[in-house]
């Protein structure tokens, strides 16, 4: 339907888990309203990326859905994940430690050249 390309730049904090609906639930919309959205998992939140991590993070204490499950919802929506390549460094992690959401690791110079393009509108969160 549309011809641009959301890019999402996600560098919540985890240890503030109410943040972490937001970014993930607004991409899961745009993919059912057959947007092309890409979310990248870059600095302090790159850690979600890691397996594990987000399965244990909650947006409201006692909800039955956990962070990891907004990222399965996003992904079964069509939103593809990608980890940013400085982020496996910073979290001591390889591409095996990763859900299997993540669809590849990027580099800075993806990220600048996705949102210089204009055909990407980019959300940061």
């Amino acid at each position: 339907m549309a011809d641009k390309l959301l890019m999402m730049m996600v560098n919540t904090d985890p240890s503030n888990p109410q943040e972490l609906g937001a970014p993930f639930f607004q991409a899961t919309v745009a993919a059912a309203m057959d947007y092309e959205v890409e979310v990248i998992l870059t600095a302090r939140a790159g850690e979600l990326a890691k397996k594990g991590v987000a399965e244990k993070l909650f947006v409201m204490p006692g909800s039955p859905k956990s962070v990891y499950d907004f990222i399965k919802d996003a992904h079964e929506a069509g939103v593809k994940f990608y980890a940013c390549t400085p982020t496996l460094e910073l979290w001591s992690a390889t591409k095996e430690d990763l859900i299997p959401e993540i669809e590849d690791v990027v580099g800075g110079a993806y990220v600048i050249e996705q949102a210089m393009d204009d055909d990407v509108v980019t959300f940061t969160y």
